[in-house]
């Protein structure tokens, strides 16, 4: 799921949804990660959303669902997004399944492995990901108490340190929690072609992943490691091959029979998790992250595939972006396919990219593609991306740079590692949260956002509670995140989303009926002056929050009471937080990054105490 370079998205280069392994320079000075933009299919606030559709799926209506969210390896660099953050910003408490991203393929034994080395950031280099690991992240980064869940240190003679123990002390405090590690992704699915070919492959790839990750047999290295010091940490394993049949990252292998050694491989990690799984007392899970365009799924057996997952990750997101440089502009993940999309049909057919068209095409099928459906639609979930997808010098046109030129992409920034044309939530602040640049396709059912010349796509309330219904209507099987630092303690959309997936829809009626024009409009009352000022070139310094004046001098006595559906407790000015507390003040969500008493947390701004985690 790494986000991919710039690639015409009708080629086999289809986005990626998960980032690549930072540069061996990040790992060693812990600087921020470089990500690489995934070309592959998937989907993609405010407002309360129309309910989404008519049935698509034939499956019955549902109500609640499973939370499902990825966690980047590299987070923990330049980022500091720590798995104590997924605990202390509630996260944690709201999901079902925390995905752990990315265990790559050993070129030369075709089994799981560790090591510590870097990835190639070239997209062009068809060896990029070859022997790339990073066991340091994995099982021997140390964690003092400021950073580790349990507050405790950790000490030189632990069995293993990293993300694994810290992912182990999460569970810990969460024990609904059930943690899957991931395996390929974007850089790292060059040889699942190869694992998958043959009988006696497949079984050495699924019993060594076993042996490393379930039963915890990590090798020993930097002083770490050893017979079972990882056991009980994973729960199952995520498949995320991109993609069986060929495209994805330069020079990955593929074979015209991908389409049915792709079903054999998960009959048999399906096979060992269940032997594993009796003698250990427990069921291990097993997911799939896979592709949302036809020209992807054509090359699954989307109908033999359902009894062998626990649940489906479809990639709802990244249909399009800023690798069509000079556009047009176009929604990252449009619920339905806009009658006005300029988006060239996807061959041999007259599709377009939607959610709507992948989860039918994923249960029901697509004749025009070959494809059978078949999948079960209660083990879908619905893509939620956390980041943004924009380009720069676009005219306004007639729905405020929908559909629109651009002069290139939009602006990069520091903590996404400066790529142009995509941009985290936590990097947009002012932006995306801002009613006067937000609008709202009801056609596809989309939200994007627009200054007078920069043009981002991505998701909103709005938005995020449109394709929830759309679930719920069609009786899909919950939703899922990516990925949690390009939120990092501002936790609105997760929240959204988490809210959303426990509900239901009101109704269902039926898909907007296509028009001349797309029927775009803002969600707030936009004016000429925006009040928030949005600059036209995004700055590459990202701000941890929306207020661009710190005070040193916060109120002591707040003369308003906050606001809105909040469901964190109201600050207490007269409460001492002493460690990190998530609570709700005039229609926000705050979090403390240190002790503090009686400081209003309106008043805190970029610097202080209090981290603006973004309206209820």
């Amino acid at each position: 799921m790494d986000r991919a370079v710039f690639t015409p998205q009708l080629t086999p280069q289809e986005p990626a949804r998960k980032r690549r392994p930072k540069s061996l320079a990040a790992l060693a000075a812990g600087t921020a990660v470089s990500l690489l933009l995934g070309l592959g299919l998937a989907v993609g606030s405010g407002a309360t959303a129309q309910a989404a559709a008519t049935n698509s799926t034939g499956a019955p209506a549902t109500s609640g669902g499973i939370k499902v969210a990825y966690f980047d390896q590299w987070s923990v660099y330049g980022n500091a997004y720590y798995p104590k953050t997924i605990q202390d910003t509630g996260v944690a408490g709201k999901l079902d399944y925390l995905i752990y991203d990315f265990a790559n393929i050993n070129p030369t034994s075709l089994k799981c492995f560790e090591a510590t080395k870097a990835a190639s950031q070239n997209e062009s280099d068809p060896n990029a990901g070859d022997g790339a690991a990073d066991a340091f992240a994995d099982y021997q980064k140390s964690f003092d108490a400021t950073t580790s869940v349990s507050g405790v240190a950790d000490t030189w003679n632990q069995p293993i340190t990293g993300n694994f123990n810290q992912l182990k002390e999460l569970k810990a405090k969460n024990p609904k929690l059930k943690i899957l590690l991931s395996i390929g992704g974007w850089t790292y699915s060059k040889y699942f072609s190869d694992v998958a070919s043959s009988d006696a492959n497949r079984k050495a790839f699924a019993s060594s992943c076993i042996d490393m990750f379930i039963k915890g047999n990590l090798p020993v290295d930097a002083g770490f490691g050893g017979p079972g010091s990882a056991a009980g940490i994973f729960d199952g394993f995520d498949i995320d091959w991109e993609y069986p049949g060929g495209g994805g990252h330069t020079g990955n292998h593929s074979s015209p029979a991908d389409k049915q050694n792709y079903t054999l491989l998960m009959a048999e990690l399906r096979s060992e998790l269940d032997a594993q799984g009796k003698a250990d007392g427990k069921t291990y899970a097993l997911s799939a992250a896979v592709g949302a365009g036809q020209d992807k799924i054509q090359n699954v057996e989307t109908d033999k595939l359902g009894q062998y997952l626990t649940f489906l990750d479809v990639m709802t997101y990244d249909m399009h972006g800023a690798w069509d440089a000079t556009g047009p502009t176009n929604h990252q993940a449009p619920l339905y396919s806009d009658p006005n999309d300029p988006m060239t049909p996807v061959a041999p057919g007259t599709g377009k990219y939607s959610i709507d068209n992948a989860v039918k095409a994923w249960t029901v099928g697509d004749p025009q593609y070959g494809i059978k459906g078949g999948f079960p639609a209660a083990k879908i979930n619905m893509g939620v991306p956390f980041y943004y997808r924009g380009w720069t010098g676009v005219p306004a046109g007639a729905n405020h740079g929908l559909f629109q030129s651009a002069t290139g992409p939009a602006t990069g920034a520091a903590m996404s590692g400066n790529v142009n044309g995509i941009r985290m939530y936590k990097e947009l602040n002012g932006f995306v949260d801002n009613p006067a640049d937000t609008y709202w396709d009801d056609t596809a059912k989309a939200a994007y956002f627009y200054d007078g010349s920069t043009f981002w796509t991505g998701e909103n309330a709005q938005s995020i509670q449109a394709k929830l219904d759309y679930a719920h209507c069609n009786g899909l099987g919950g939703s899922f995140a990516f990925s949690l630092y390009d939120m990092g303690t501002q936790t609105a959309l997760f929240d959204k989303m988490a809210s959303a997936t426990d509900g239901s829809a009101a109704s269902c009626p039926a898909a907007p009926a296509p028009s001349g024009s797309a029927s775009a409009t803002p969600t707030g009352s936009p004016s000429s002056s925006p009040s928030s000022s949005p600059s036209s070139s995004p700055s590459s310094s990202p701000s941890n929050s929306p207020s661009s004046s710190p005070s040193s001098s916060p109120s002591s006595s707040p003369s308003t009471t906050p606001t809105g559906s909040c469901t964190a407790p109201s600050w207490d000015a007269a409460a001492v937080y002493a460690t990190a507390t998530k609570v709700s003040w005039k229609g926000h969500y705050y979090t403390n990054k240190w002790w503090t008493t009686n400081e209003d947390p309106t008043a805190s701004g970029q610097w202080g105490v209090w981290t603006d985690n973004g309206p209820c």
